[in-house]
C-alpha cells in the first residue's frame, strides 16, 4: 500500500487514541521499527523517545523477544484460561511472584483492565467500596479506573457524573529526583502533607477499601515526581486503619525509574500491585493483578474473566522479556540514561515558557509555563530526526534502556529545539 492511500484509509477508517474520528493531525505511517528507530513508510527515520508509550524497554524487534514469539507460535498461540492452563503462563505467574513477593498472579489483557481488577479486589475483600488517591493521578481508561483518576484537571472530565465518587488527597509535594538547572537541594518530606494525609485517611477509614496510587511518579497525570517518604506514610496508614494498598506499576515497573518498581523507592510492599507496558517488551499487551494470599483467600471467587486472560504468546514473550531485563546491566543502562537527559536538559531550564526540567531514571520531563502546540512540538522534534509525543504542559521523554549516548543527545537536542519555539 502507498504512502498516499495508507493515509487517506486511515483518516476514512481509523480512530486513534484521544482524537477525534477524523483528526486534522498529520498521521505518520510506520514501516519498520528496529532497535531504538522507527522508519516510517516516507523513508525518515526516528529515535523512539517514548518506547512506544513507555512499553519497548529493549528496543524493536529484539532478536530474543522475536524468537520467542516465533516459537511459541509454532505450538500454540491461544487457548482458553478457563479450566485448562499451560507452561508460559505458570512459568510467567511464578516470576512475577518471586520478583515481587506477591504470590497470587490474576493476567489481565492491559493496564486498564489490571486496575479494575485490583478495584475488584478490594471491593470483594473488604466489602467496601470507596478508595482513597491522590490528586494529579491517572489509572487507565475503563470506568473503575477512570473514578480514580484526577477529577478536575484529568483527562475524563466529561465522565465525573457517570462514575463512582472516591476521596481524593492533595497532590503529593514534588522536588524528588534531578532538577537540572535547580540550584536549591531536593525537598525534604513535607510535615504538612504527611499530616493531611493522616487526617483524611483517619477521617475517611470507615467507608475505605484501599488506598490506590502510582508509586512515586505519576505518570500521564503529570509526570510528576513525588518523594517516597509519603508512599510509606501511605503503608502504615492503610496498616493502621485495616485497609489494602494498591500500587499502580503500570507505568513504573521493571525499572524505569532507577529501581525494579516504583515501590522499591521506598521501602514497601503494596497488598495489590498492577504490572503493564513493559512486562513484554513491548510486543503484544499483557499486563497483571498480583495480590498476597491472604487478599486472594478472602476474595474467594474473584469476578472477571478476559477472553484472552494468560494468553500463551503474550506470557512467553513476557518470559522471555524478563530473563532479558536480568540478564542486562539495567540498572547502569538507566543510570546512564538519567545522567545523560540531566545534562542534555540542563541548558533548558530557565529557558523562557519552562516551568520546570525534572529527570528520574529513564524518566526526563519538561514542563512548560503554557499548553504546548503539540502539532508544531512534534513537527520540530521529527524535525531533529527524533519521535516525542508531548502533551498538556510536557515535552518529556521515556527512551528505551538501549538508547546509546549520542541517540539520547539527539533527544535532548530535540527537546531543546522545540523548547525554542515556546512562547515565553
Amino acid at each position: 500500500m502507498d504512502d498516499a492511500t495508507l493515509r487517506e484509509l486511515d483518516r476514512k477508517h481509523v480512530w486513534h487514541p484521544y482524537a477525534p474520528a477524523s483528526p486534522k493531525a498529520l498521521i505518520h505511517p510506520v514501516a519498520a521499527a528496529e532497535g531504538v528507530r522507527l522508519r516510517l513508510a516516507d523513508g525518515r527515520e526516528l529515535i523512539d523517545g517514548m518506547s512506544s508509550w513507555w512499553a519497548v524497554i529493549h528496543g524493536h524487534d529484539h532478536p530474543r523477544l522475536t524468537a520467542a514469539a516465533h516459537e511459541q507460535l509454532d505450538v500454540m498461540a491461544h487457548v482458553m484460561f478457563g479450566g485448562l492452563t499451560h507452561e508460559p503462563a505458570v512459568r510467567l505467574a511464578r516470576r512475577l511472584a518471586e520478583m515481587t513477593g506477591l504470590q497470587k498472579v490474576f493476567l489481565a489483557d492491559s493496564g486498564s483492565v489490571a486496575v479494575e481488577v485490583a478495584v475488584k479486589m478490594a471491593i470483594q475483600c473488604t466489602g467496601r467500596s470507596r478508595l482513597l488517591t491522590v490528586r494529579g493521578g491517572y489509572h487507565g481508561d475503563t470506568f473503575g479506573a477512570m473514578a480514580v483518576c484526577d477529577p478536575v484537571n484529568g483527562m475524563h472530565h466529561l465522565f465525573a457524573g457517570a462514575l463512582p465518587e472516591h476521596v481524593f488527597a492533595d497532590r503529593p509535594p514534588g522536588g524528588y529526583g534531578l532538577r537540572p538547572g535547580a540550584t536549591a537541594e531536593p525537598e525534604p518530606a513535607d510535615p504538612a502533607y504527611l499530616t493531611h494525609l493522616d487526617t483524611l485517611v483517619a477521617r475517611h477509614a470507615h467507608e475505605l477499601a484501599a488506598i490506590i496510587v502510582e508509586p512515586v511518579v505519576q505518570g500521564a497525570g503529570g509526570m510528576r515526581f513525588y518523594h517516597p517518604a509519603y508512599l510509606r506514610r501511605l503503608r502504615e496508614l492503610a496498616d493502621r486503619h485495616g485497609l489494602l494498598l494498591i500500587a499502580d506499576e503500570i507505568a513504573t515497573g521493571f525499572g524505569r525509574t532507577g529501581e525494579m518498581f516504583g515501590c522499591d523507592h521506598a521501602g514497601v510492599r503494596p497488598d495489590i500491585m498492577c504490572l503493564g507496558k513493559a512486562l513484554t517488551g513491548g510486543y503484544l499487551t499483557l499486563a497483571a493483578t498480583l495480590c498476597t494470599p491472604e487478599v486472594a483467600e478472602r476474595v474467594g471467587v474473584l469476578m472477571h474473566g478476559p477472553t484472552f486472560m494468560g494468553n500463551p504468546l503474550a506470557a512467553a514473550v513476557a518470559g522471555a522479556s524478563l530473563t532479558l531485563l536480568e540478564e542486562r546491566p539495567w540498572r547502569e543502562e538507566v543510570k546512564g540514561i538519567e545522567s545523560g537527559l540531566a545534562e542534555g536538559l540542563a541548558a533548558v531550564a530557565g529557558a523562557p515558557g519552562v516551568r520546570e526540567v525534572r529527570v528520574l531514571g529513564a524518566i526526563g520531563v519538561v514542563e512548560t509555563e503554557r499548553p504546548v502546540d503539540v502539532a508544531r512540538v512534534q513537527d520540530t522534534v521529527m524535525e531533529h530526526g527524533v519521535w516525542l509525543r508531548p502533551f498538556g504542559h510536557l515535552i518529556y521523554t521515556m527512551p528505551p534502556y538501549v538508547t546509546a549516548p549520542d541517540d539520547l543527545a539527539m533527544i535532548t537536542g530535540a527537546m531543546a529545539a522545540a523548547v525554542a519555539t515556546l512562547d515565553g
